[in-house]
């Protein structure tokens, strides 16, 4: 089951002109970005950005083996369709490692296959609770489905786009992705979907100002930004783009994956 399995948020692109200048040695206090109010990145804040961000470690504690073995053979269970057993073996391993996210998050997507998308809004809320800052989808997922519980979004909206995710045919993943903005336009992760879909720059950018505008949550939001930076640094406009990556990293609402990427797309830019 993918969305059990642990998953390494990357940022793949292209960047036009950006060849490092190795005649220039950047020192690590060489400020990168300056933002309005004075704060500043610079390259040694940089420096380790590398893209990817690994929830899968993260943890107030020392994860014990005996909860890594049982979440391991929950999500076996789970990949098999024995939901009802992947949840009994989840919670035996919160009550091993309270503070680990991962066990309460994957209750909460067994939940949603399940179709108990309250059972699933609860467990994802105390995921976000744990990991404020992001744990892979959950801040998207419990943003959804609470939308979805004041009858903001219809019911299933999240589990209809996490679905989008074992579509492996790109023509009919296309098309179920044109079906959701159509079928609810303002819904921000359908349009990030759709803007990735897209060849046409001008086009990709309408898509990404539709979801900005389609009020996402925070990881949506982050992602919008940072393919909206890019996609204006392809058109030649690399200040805009270093602006708004620049903002997005030094914003302290931002998530931990966002945060990232940005930091990350911004050191290339800087190249």
């Amino acid at each position: 089951m993918r969305s059990l399995i642990a998953l390494i948020v990357t940022l793949l692109f292209v960047l036009s002109g950006c060849n490092a200048d190795e005649s220039t040695i950047g020192t690590e206090s060489r400020v990168i970005f300056r933002s309005d109010d004075g704060r500043v990145l610079t390259a040694a804040d940089l420096a380790e950005a590398t893209g990817v961000f690994d929830y899968g470690i993260m943890a107030n504690q020392k994860v014990p083996d005996k909860a890594n073995e049982l979440h391991q053979r929950a999500r076996q269970l789970g990949a098999a369709g024995e939901y009802g057993q992947a949840i009994e073996l989840l919670s035996q391993a919160q009550l091993l490692a309270p503070e680990w996210p991962y066990p309460t998050y994957d209750i909460a997507f067994t939940y949603l296959l399940m179709k108990d998308f309250d059972k699933a809004r609860r467990n994802y809320e105390a995921t976000v609770k744990m990991a404020p800052r992001g744990f892979f989808t959950a801040v998207t997922a419990l943003d959804t489905l609470n939308r979805e519980a004041t009858g903001d979004l219809p019911k299933g909206t999240y589990a209809a786009y996490t679905m989008l995710e074992w579509i492996d045919d790109p023509a009919e993943k296309s098309k179920m992705v044109k079906a959701l903005v159509q079928r609810i336009p303002h819904f921000a992760p359908a349009w990030k979907e759709y803007a990735l879909q897209c060849d046409d720059l001008v086009e990709k950018l309408k898509a990404l100002e539709k979801g900005l505008a389609a009020n996402p949550d925070a990881e949506t939001e982050g992602m919008l930004l940072i393919n909206k930076a890019l996609t204006l640094n392809q058109q030649g406009d690399q200040e805009a783009a270093k602006n708004i990556l620049g903002n997005l990293a030094l914003d302290p609402n931002a998530t931990l994956g966002s945060e990232q990427l940005a930091k990350q797309s911004l050191s290339m830019l800087d190249e």
